[in-house]
C-alpha cells in the first residue's frame, strides 16, 4: 500500500509509523467531501474533534477487496489538495438504510449545527450528486456505512 501513496503521503505515514510504533500501511487514504473546499472544511473538523464519524454509500465498498471498514481500519486523512493531514481509527460501523440513520449520529458526524436535519439535507445533496456522477438512482432506502472514528495522529500534538 505504501507503494500506491504519493510521495508525501508515504513521508507522512512513515513518520507515523516512527512516531507511534505502529507498522503497517493505512487501511486507505481519503478525504472527506467532493469538492477541495469541502475536504478542507471538514478537515479541520475532524483536526478539532468536532466531526468523529462520516457516512458513505455501502455501494461504494462493493469492488472494495477490503470489503466494508471494520473497527481497527487506520485510515490517512488528506486536505482537499491531497496533502496528509492525520490519521484516525475506525472505532465502529454499523449498515442500514439512510432512513434509519439517527441524530444521535448526526450529532458525532459534527457538521453544520450538528442536528439531523441539517444532517439528512445535506447528505441527501451529497448522495445525489454522486448518484448523478454514477448513474444510480438515490432513494433513502439505500443503505449507508455509519462509521465512527477516533483521530489518532497528526504532526502536531493531539
Amino acid at each position: 500500500m505504501l507503494s500506491t501513496l504519493t510521495s508525501p503521503q508515504a513521508a507522512f505515514w512513515t513518520e507515523f509509523e516512527a512516531a507511534t510504533g505502529h507498522a503497517g500501511p493505512p487501511r486507505g487514504v481519503d478525504a472527506f467531501g467532493d469538492s477541495p473546499e469541502m475536504m478542507d472544511e471538514l478537515l479541520a473538523l475532524v483536526l478539532s474533534r468536532t466531526k468523529q464519524a462520516t457516512a458513505s454509500l455501502a455501494r461504494w465498498f462493493a469492488y472494495d477487496p477490503l470489503g466494508l471498514p471494520k473497527p481497527g481500519d487506520l485510515w490517512l486523512i488528506t486536505d482537499g489538495r491531497g496533502a496528509p493531514a492525520c490519521v484516525t481509527r475506525t472505532t465502529r460501523v454499523d449498515v442500514m438504510p439512510i432512513h434509519q440513520v439517527d441524530a444521535d449520529f448526526a450529532w458525532v458526524e459534527g457538521e453544520g449545527d450538528r442536528s439531523y436535519a441539517y444532517w439528512i439535507t445535506e447528505h441527501r445533496k451529497f448522495w445525489r450528486r454522486e448518484a448523478a456522477r454514477e448513474g444510480f438512482e438515490y432513494s433513502d432506502d439505500l443503505d449507508v456505512v455509519c462509521e465512527r472514528f477516533e483521530l489518532v495522529w497528526t504532526q502536531r500534538a493531539v
